[in-house]
């Protein structure tokens, strides 16, 4: 059955919840495009630590990390719900969308808040592959979850701002030409904390050694760092909106990051779901497969139910994101239910699978390692149960 086939069947079932084709045959190209990076790749690079290239640029040469680029610029100008189509159905076919995802969402930034010149000197050499910006530069040793402690300073000299500070966690550098800092122009003022911050597009093909790195090494294949700035020049054409509205302007950038992560969990979840059925549909113990067993059977079936509800409010939440409705506590709720599906999915996946669940060459351990970033990153769980307390059910602040 062809994507427009399966479409038309579900468009005559009345569902108001399933995709329509342009996105089914969307998930199509994406499977078309996996199956060239079957698990034997990612297994590779995992045990080298090494980065996917080969994989990211047929990515970029699909155009499909210039998603949310405006055609006008040279990109798909998709919307939220076609994005989240494609990085989970990447996870959903055993690849990591982690190490691309970024040149996604954090575009976001420069889009809603980017300066006419910034947009069209930048967007259209992102979309044709010529820059990447794969780099967020926000976190810190200090400061942790609690933005507004940063303490990355940038004092404006006369055309140029110097920048100096510390970030912790961040990815993708060295694979990355551009790159989006968050800084303090202004002192923190306890009164409105979030105020002071701005946002800058570093081109790190000039940073020199005004930029040091310190490689990190993870759980998963997951190359981020240590970086120390001392005292890097930065164009003031370069800051993006007004100084001082920095905090806001990638508040954006955080509500789309929430609902793609969500898809990616929902992806991984599939597939954990999926591998560890057919595992047990085939694997026979005592005479019989161990999947007739209802131990085996109930975490499964409870996992698929989990990811098909995460993956509903994923669907709600990027609609709204399209739609220009607030959406932080969709976005919240999609990342927290989809992470913790993954999770119990992954889980799931190893007790079935037992000690080959813990095999490389069976590559669920990989993925278990991949998925579990994502009840800490990049918001912990606790935090996003915190927001929803405050915001969508009025109670009292806890932090």
């Amino acid at each position: 059955m062809t994507p427009l086939d399966l479409a038309n069947q579900i468009a005559a079932e009345g569902d108001p919840f399933a995709d329509p084709p342009h996105i089914l045959q969307l998930r199509e190209d994406i499977r078309a495009l996996c199956a060239n990076f079957p698990d034997a790749y990612w297994r590779d690079l995992d045990r080298r630590r090494a980065y996917p290239e080969a994989f990211v640029q047929a990515l970029t040469e699909g155009g499909w990390l210039a998603a949310l680029i405006p055609e006008e610029y040279g990109g798909r100008g998709f919307g939220l719900r076609e994005t989240t189509a494609i990085l989970q159905e990447i996870n959903q076919q055993g690849g990591y969308a982690g190490p691309a995802h970024a040149q996604v969402y954090i575009m976001g930034a420069l889009l809603r808040h980017g300066s006419p010149e910034q947009k069209v000197r930048y967007l259209p050499q992102l979309a044709a592959g010529a820059l990447r910006l794969q780099a967020f530069a926000v976190t810190e040793p200090e400061a942790g979850t609690d933005t507004t402690r940063i303490e990355t300073f940038a004092t404006r000299d006369g055309d140029e701002y110097v920048i100096s500070g510390r970030k912790l966690f961040i990815s993708r550098v060295q694979h990355s030409d551009l790159m989006l800092l968050l800084a303090r122009t202004s002192p923190r003022d306890a009164a409105r904390p979030t105020a002071g911050m701005s946002l800058f597009l570093v081109d790190l093909r000039e940073a020199g050694d005004s930029i040091q790195l310190r490689p990190l090494t993870m759980m998963m294949n997951n190359e981020t760092n240590a970086v120390t700035i001392d005292r890097l020049r930065v164009p003031a054409a370069n800051l993006i909106g007004a100084e001082g509205n920095g905090f806001r302007q990638i508040l954006d950038g955080w509500n789309a990051e929430r609902i793609l992560i969500a898809a990616e969990c929902v992806g991984d979840g599939h597939w954990f779901v999926r591998r560890a059925a057919t595992y047990a549909s085939e694997r026979e113990v005592f005479g019989r497969p161990i999947g007739a067993n209802q131990g085996i059977q109930f975490p499964l079936a409870a996992a698929w139910a989990q990811i098909e509800a995460a993956d509903l409010m994923t669907r709600r939440a990027a609609a709204r994101f399209d739609a220009g409705l607030s959406c932080g506590a969709e976005a919240n709720m999609a990342k927290l239910l989809a992470s913790d599906a993954s999770w119990a999915a992954a889980n799931a996946a190893v007790d079935t699978l037992g000690g080959r669940g813990f095999d490389a060459d069976y590559d669920v351990e990989r993925k278990f390692r991949e998925t579990r970033l994502y009840r800490v990153a990049p918001v912990s769980n606790n935090l996003v149960l915190s927001y929803l307390a405050q915001h969508a059910l009025g109670m009292p602040r806890s932090y």
